[in-house]
């Protein structure tokens, strides 16, 4: 008779009717397990006399060298499906892995309730950097699940007291109230906002609340009927635009919440015969590759990428090795160009 191969972990997943993830979990007490799916797969795994391996478990604890960069996919007209400030991003923070030693591996998010505990399982990286999330108030729960499971990672994002783990993030309430301000020292009274003023966008919303500031603070009056929400597209800017313009309410300025929210707005005042800046001054943020190069080019707020990519790295690192790290936010920098009529 020939030896009976020992029982493995496909095996208990098998019979119970789960994952092999799901029962690594399991077996090592994750509380993201039922108590019943638990007692099903450890009276199995008893059945099979299934052993854990020690040495692997062992090599698993080991870190890997390895951070995960896992993408939002936003929707894009081409098939990366990746915003592009976050590829300006990405070098960076390559860089700042490699002059910390560490591999960089890239990839989606993916959105079924577990994908964050997947890392964990597979020791495939030491700690997750985060980039994009959709509608905050729906991510919010997945970040609490990353930090009752102890999973090391770090948010690309607005900075909010008592949000969970660690964020990154620019000063979207000062780069607002920045590019705002300078719009209204170009003699533009009736400002329109393009983007999401609400809590599902904390980032857009942060900008709105600079942009009313300085509204207020000019004495101006903030017109709820001049601000649209929208996502980040070129193609979302130029619906908005376009739902502005049939409200038919005055306005000679528009502050898009993105970079490519504004040059989508840019193109729908072009197709209804509106020029920019001599009709309507416009404004975006992000000051991605392309903002320099659209017609005329566009005022914008940049967020240091370079930065950006050292602290998220550096913040990650730090949890790594059980060091102290908090919250950071980066301070926001407006380039002026011709689409608010200064500027070259």
């Amino acid at each position: 008779m020939g030896i009976k191969p020992k029982a493995t972990s496909f095996d208990i997943a098998y019979m119970a009717g789960v994952s092999q993830p799901t029962v690594s979990r399991a077996l090592r007490g994750s509380p993201l397990v039922s108590e019943e799916t638990r007692k099903r797969i450890l009276d199995i795994a008893r059945q099979l006399n299934y052993k854990v391996d020690k040495n692997a478990s062992s090599l698993r604890s080991q870190q890997s060298g390895t951070l995960a960069l896992l993408l939002f996919e936003d929707p894009t007209p081409d098939d990366s499906h990746i915003n592009p400030f976050f590829l300006s991003m990405l070098g960076s923070i390559t860089r700042a892995c490699a002059l910390r030693n560490y591999d960089l591996l890239v990839s989606f998010q993916q959105l079924s309730d577990d994908w964050h505990a997947d890392y964990e399982d597979s020791n495939r990286a030491d700690g997750l950097i985060l980039l994009g999330y959709g509608d905050y108030m729906d991510y919010h729960s997945k970040l609490e699940k990353l930090m009752e499971q102890g999973t090391r990672f770090v948010l690309w994002g607005a900075v909010r007291e008592q949000q969970p783990g660690v964020s990154i993030g620019c000063d979207n309430v000062q780069g607002g109230r920045d590019c705002t301000a300078h719009l209204i020292k170009q003699g533009r009274r009736k400002i329109a906002f393009i983007g999401g003023a609400d809590a599902g966008c904390p980032e857009f919303f942060d900008r709105y609340h600079g942009y009313t500031e300085a509204l207020q603070a000019a004495g101006l009056t903030v017109q709820p009927e001049l601000q649209i929400n929208a996502i980040t597209t070129e193609r979302a800017g130029y619906e908005a635009m376009c739902e502005l313009l049939e409200r038919k309410v005055p306005f000679d300025a528009l502050f898009g919440a993105s970079d490519l929210i504004a040059i989508g707005a840019m193109r729908a005042l072009a197709d209804n015969g509106y020029r920019v800046p001599e009709d309507v001054a416009v404004a975006g943020f992000d000051d991605t590759p392309l903002a320099s190069f659209t017609n005329p080019p566009l005022t914008t707020v940049l967020q240091d990428t370079k930065r950006a990519g050292e602290l998220l790295v550096e913040s990650l690192v730090k949890q790594i090795h059980k060091q102290p790290v908090s919250s950071q936010k980066i301070p926001a920098q407006l380039v002026v160009r011709r689409s608010c009529g200064a500027g070259k």
